[in-house]
């Protein structure tokens, strides 16, 4: 069958079931369904990370749990996450995206019926690190993949969906730990997750392997094929299969010894690494685990203190959705520096009402206001932005094991963070909790201002060749050089 015949058959064939092919629908579109459906692992990890905040309080009355118990039944999903987000990058590289996010849909669907049938603690924490591998490699994969099929107009954009489906999941659960929080049913809510799991794992199974990933392995013809079935034009279709193929030819060193061998690498691989430590260290996931227990150590009754965290779920998910909008128009680093003002001076309000508002009720609506405010101001930037820079920085030959990096990064700072939080509001106090969160974010600022390119409209190939010609780092998603900037020899790959 002559070459321009089997791609025709190949696309065909590549079209999900019962929808039409790259001749008979705009495609584009097939690139945002894509993404889309990659972005459900994000609906899975936000559910999964929310639905304990709401369930932990039952949990803790039923099994007669200690705080420090239920610091582990938080903790061990993100322990297990860590170790998945490692296994993820070999299974990601050796058997493709499409097949690791099916393996997580799995996980997700195992871990969640053993969540809620679990007899005990230890069964529930054993449910617990199922999710926690299903979360590791999914949060590796995902941005990975959507990256890799996104055309450049469109990059920032649906990586930030993966994050608006992660703050969807969360708002999901909190909404639903409030309608069964009067019953106390935290088996229901830890059950319900079978179901999204499910959405997800169907959805999996009509993903296309990613084309550059493809590219990787030597299988040019297939990946064009899947190229011309997500772009809009075979012209541009081909245009990025050539740019892939000339990245490609640069050398063949690969993951560790490319880290090894590369300076230039190093540095980019460490600027996801600090990105990661310092979105976990802005404070949002201990608000998101514990922030029932965060508003009723502020005199707030137990149904207000769920209403209150529902609340902030809704923020969350209303203000990515405004990130996505804006990050492809405003850029990373503007969004990324206002982010971090945000929590930065409501995480200073936050612990001066603690410290010195009292605790009538306009203290305690002012301290709603606060860490509303201080959601908000995660999801416009830290939130959404770490993980598409984290995706964009890496050159191909090492992406795969520069986001295991980053990623592993995340899941084990997430993991201390989880499991000292309560010690450490214990030890600290509220006030000054709030205020260590403050300093972080500042610090947030200064990495902004000095490390983090921008690269809004900026081609990875262009941000590859960039940052392997030795371009300081925030310049990477730069046109040209700035005037005194210093470029040092380029490292042999």
């Amino acid at each position: 069958m002559p070459e321009e015949d089997l791609l025709t058959h190949d696309m065909t064939c590549a079209a999900p079931q019962g929808q039409t092919t790259a001749h008979d629908t705009p495609a584009a579109g097939h690139a945002i369904v894509v993404g889309v459906l990659a972005a459900l692992a994000g609906l899975m990890f936000g559910l999964d990370t929310g639905v304990i905040a709401g369930a932990l309080r039952f949990i803790g009355t039923d099994f007669n749990a200690s705080p420090r118990t239920q610091e582990w039944i938080v903790s061990s999903m993100m322990a297990a996450a860590a170790v998945g987000s490692l296994i993820a990058g070999t299974i990601s590289f050796r058997l493709g995206r499409r097949r690791a996010l099916l393996g997580s849909s799995v996980l997700f669907l195992v871990g969640s019926l053993i969540s809620a049938l679990a007899p005990s603690v230890a069964m529930l924490i054993i449910g617990r690190i199922f999710l926690g591998f299903a979360v590791g490699i999914a949060a590796f994969t995902a941005p990975l993949y959507i990256s890799e099929v996104s055309a450049v107009t469109q990059r920032g954009s649906m990586i930030a969906c993966y994050q608006l489906m992660m703050t969807g999941g969360i708002f999901l659960s909190y909404v639903t730990d409030g309608m069964l929080a009067n019953g106390a049913h935290w088996r229901w809510m830890l059950g319900l997750m079978t179901v999204p799991a499910t959405i997800f794992l169907i959805g999996c199974l009509f993903l296309p392997d990613s084309p550059r990933w493809l590219m990787m392995r030597g299988e040019r013809l297939r990946a064009r094929t899947v190229m011309r079935y997500l772009r809009p034009s075979p012209q541009q279709a081909d245009r990025e299969i050539s740019d892939i193929a000339t990245e490609l030819t640069r050398g063949r060193s690969e993951g560790f010894s490319f880290f090894r061998n590369n300076a230039n690498f190093r540095r980019s691989v460490g600027l996801g690494i600090m990105l990661q430590i310092m979105q976990q260290l802005t404070g949002i996931n201990v608000l998101m685990y514990y922030a029932p227990k965060v508003f009723q150590a502020a005199d707030f009754g137990a149904s207000a203190a769920g209403w209150a965290t529902a609340l902030i779920g809704l923020i969350n998910l209303v203000a990515t959705c405004v990130a996505i909008v804006t990050v492809d128009r405003w850029g990373r680093r503007p969004l990324l520096l206002l982010s971090c003002a945000i929590m930065t001076g409501s995480m200073l309000l936050a612990g001066g009402l603690v410290e010195y508002g009292g605790h009538d009720t306009t203290a305690q609506v002012a301290m709603v206001g606060s860490l509303l405010v201080f959601v908000l101001g995660f999801a416009i930037g830290a939130g959404p932005l770490v993980w598409t820079l984290c995706a964009e920085i890496q050159p191909l030959r090492g992406r795969d094991f520069g986001i295991v990096c980053s990623t592993f990064t995340n899941w084990a700072t997430n993991w201390a963070v989880s499991n000292t939080f309560l010690s450490v509001l214990d030890t600290l106090g509220e006030a000054h909790t709030f205020w260590l969160f403050a300093g972080m974010n500042a610090l947030f600022i200064v990495i902004t201002l000095f490390y983090v390119p921008e690269t809004k409209g900026v081609s990875l190939e262009d941000i590859e060749s960039h940052l392997l010609a030795g371009w300081p780092l925030r310049d990477l998603g730069a046109r040209s050089l700035p005037q005194g900037g210093k470029m040092p020899t380029r490292p042999p790959a």
